[in-house]
Parts: structure tokens; C-alpha cells; sequence
């Protein structure tokens, strides 16, 4: 009889991958387009930082929405916060079926929690920066500068993009980091917030609250 893994949030993707190849963060094509793969990590951080269980639940919905369009699926392994998405055929129900895991490589793997959630530094400040000149280009210099700041806490902090920041994270820059390193004008200290919701904006991310 084929083995069968526990229906949750504990991923058991990568308890197969464990007895076999590790599971890799796709393989070097991928199988899902990188909007995909940033939408379903912006979501499920939405997801994790929502203080309603309704809101939780519709973040989690239209995650699994933009993965159903790719014939993907996902869950959250609970024991290191590892976002797994992997194909939806390897599901029966509910359950992963290890019979069915024909390459391990093919499951993307996204840590949700580190100092080294996207990894790649230079690829973060990239990715940032262009948030700022697209901000600077639709709302003008000073919510640029403001944006500019942003990109520094999450590029130094936690090595992340701007638009995947949680509530938790856009509560830190505005209540210690702005105010110790940022060193504005009274125009940009009036603005700061709306700046930091232009940056969700331009991306087409969703804002957390804050």
C-alpha cells in the first residue's frame, strides 16, 4: 500500500524529500512563474500576520487560488516556517502521497522566518531600489526618500524586499528605525506612512495594516 502523510500545516513534501533528494527551490526553468511564487509568499505572510481568522483565511484563499491556476499547491511546514509549494499531483485529498513524488526538485521551498528570507542581497537591493525609482517616478522625491529608508531596513535588516514586509516588520521601521537612522525633513516625517503604503502600491502588493 502506497504511503500517506499526515493531513496539515507540517509539510510532508519534505519529510519524503528527507529519505531521498532534498526538495530545491524548483528547478532552474521553474514550473511556476516567478509572480506566482512571490504572490503566494507575499499571501501567506499576509496570512500569518493577520489578527482576524477571517482575514487569515481569505489571504490563504486567494493563495491557493493563484497556485490552482498553475496546478500547484501549498502549506507551511510548522517546524523551521518554510512555505512548500509543490505540485498538485502529488496530492490524494488532502494528503501528499510519496508514490507519487516523481522529482523532488520540482517543490519550491521559501523560508518564511532569518535574517536570509530571499537570500541573495544584491538581488534584494535591486529589486528595492527599483521600488524607489518607480516610486519617485509616480509620487515625486519626497516619498522617494521615504521609500529609500524602507529599502535600507529591509535590505540591512532582514535581507528581504520591501513589499513582502509584515505588519510587524513596517511597525519596527516606523516606530524605531525611522526615527534613529532616517534623519528627514518635516515634509518626509509627515508623509513617512504614506510613503511606505506607495511602495505596496507601485509593487501591486497588498498593505499590511499598520
Amino acid at each position: 500500500m502506497p504511503e500517506e502523510t499526515d493531513r496539515g500545516e507540517e509539510n510532508s513534501v519534505s519529510e519524503a524529500a528527507d529519505r531521498g533528494a532534498p526538495v530545491a527551490g524548483g528547478d532552474e526553468a521553474g514550473e511556476l512563474p516567478e509572480a506566482a511564487v512571490d504572490a503566494a509568499e507575499r499571501l501567506t505572510r499576509l496570512a500569518r500576520d493577520a489578527v482576524d481568522g477571517n482575514e487569515a483565511a481569505a489571504y490563504r484563499e486567494r493563495r491557493d487560488d493563484v497556485l490552482a491556476d498553475h496546478e500547484f499547491r501549498a502549506r507551511v511546514r510548522d517546524a523551521d516556517e518554510t512555505l512548500v509549494l509543490h505540485p498538485a499531483e502529488w496530492m490524494a485529498g488532502d494528503t501528499v502521497r510519496t508514490d507519487r513524488i516523481d522529482d523532488t526538485d520540482r517543490a519550491y521551498e521559501i523560508p518564511l522566518t532569518g535574517a536570509d528570507v530571499d537570500g541573495d542581497w544584491d538581488a534584494v537591493e535591486e529589486h528595492n531600489a527599483d521600488l524607489v525609482d518607480a516610486v519617485e517616478a509616480e509620487h515625486g522625491a519626497v516619498h522617494a526618500a521615504n521609500a529609500r529608508v524602507f529599502a535600507d531596513f529591509m535590505g540591512n535588516h532582514y535581507v528581504r524586499r520591501m513589499d513582502t514586509a509584515s505588519r510587524a516588520e513596517v511597525e519596527e521601521f516606523l516606530s524605531e528605525y525611522y526615527p534613529r537612522n532616517a534623519w528627514p525633513s518635516k515634509k518626509q516625517e509627515s508623509i513617512v506612512r504614506d510613503s511606505v503604503e506607495l511602495v505596496f502600491e507601485v509593487a501591486e502588493a497588498d498593505v499590511p495594516e499598520f
